[in-house]
């Protein structure tokens, strides 16, 4: 791996283990002065020890966004590959034109609507935040697909009678890996967007939550009063979405030279 791949990785690792493993770690939860410079990185406007909000802040503001691509692709890949794969044009009109009718809504409106309906509920942002999403994986992965699904290889199989989920999964599926890598970055990008944005509007999340999104969103008006209560969970959440993509691309570019080899 060259440096700009250790790059990548470090950009990606310091958020994840943060939000994985900063509940854990012990962390001062006394409260003291609004935006005062105590503590190591100093407090939040409610005089919360901002270091300590960062250990725990993260678990929300990633895990929600990757549970979401998790979900988008889980159902919609499921959806492209059933609708690549069928023998009726009545199955892949069905799938697919229902889907169609869902890409023109905004998705930060939808997500708004579902987060307002569901107050503080982090389960149904990440469940709205899937669901916009699952059109357009669907529609990449049947794109991607077709043309596995429908050469001689799987004819093939078919006539060993070999399982749909064999082939499926074993085959046509790997031929979606290079185009589900280049989206991939795109995709937890815009998830990790659309989380932080809804908690940032104040739609999502209380208020009073640790979330990296929701302690910029608090603690903006104190931006030049204690710049660390702001900077820090932006920096983390930049870093996470700038490292990511730069190992998308990475992992393109490897499967465009092995494809080539």
């Amino acid at each position: 791996m060259n440096r700009r791949g250790w790059i990548a990785m470090l950009l990606v690792v310091v958020p994840l283990v943060i939000a994985v493993l900063g509940p854990l770690a012990p962390r001062d939860s006394r409260e003291g002065l609004p935006y005062s410079s105590e503590g190591l990185l100093g407090t939040d406007g409610l005089g919360r020890d901002v270091f300590g909000l960062l250990l725990v802040g993260g678990r929300t503001a990633l895990g929600m966004a990757i549970g979401a691509v998790v979900l988008a692709y889980g159902v919609g890949g499921l959806i492209g590959l059933v609708a690549a794969s069928t023998r009726h044009r009545w199955l892949d009109e069905g799938l697919m034109r229902p889907l169609d009718v869902l890409l023109p809504l905004p998705s930060l409106l939808v997500i708004s609507v579902v987060a307002v309906g569901w107050r503080a509920s982090a389960v149904a942002i990440t469940v709205a935040v899937a669901m916009v999403n699952v059109p357009t994986v669907a529609r990449l992965v049947r794109a991607a697909a077709l043309d596995a699904a429908s050469g001689p290889v799987v004819e093939a199989l078919r006539m060993q009678r070999e399982s749909w989920f064999a082939i499926q999964l074993g085959y046509v599926g790997r031929s979606v890996l290079g185009p589900v890598a280049a989206d991939l970055g795109t995709r937890i990008t815009l998830a990790v967007f659309l989380v932080a944005s809804v908690n940032f509007l104040g739609l999502g999340l209380s208020s009073t939550a640790p979330d990296w999104a929701v302690s910029v969103s608090r603690n903006r008006e104190g931006l030049l009063l204690q710049p660390w209560s702001v900077l820090a969970p932006a920096l983390l959440l930049v870093s996470f979405t700038l490292g990511f993509n730069l190992l998308a691309d990475r992992l393109v570019h490897r499967s465009r030279q092995v494809a080539t080899a």
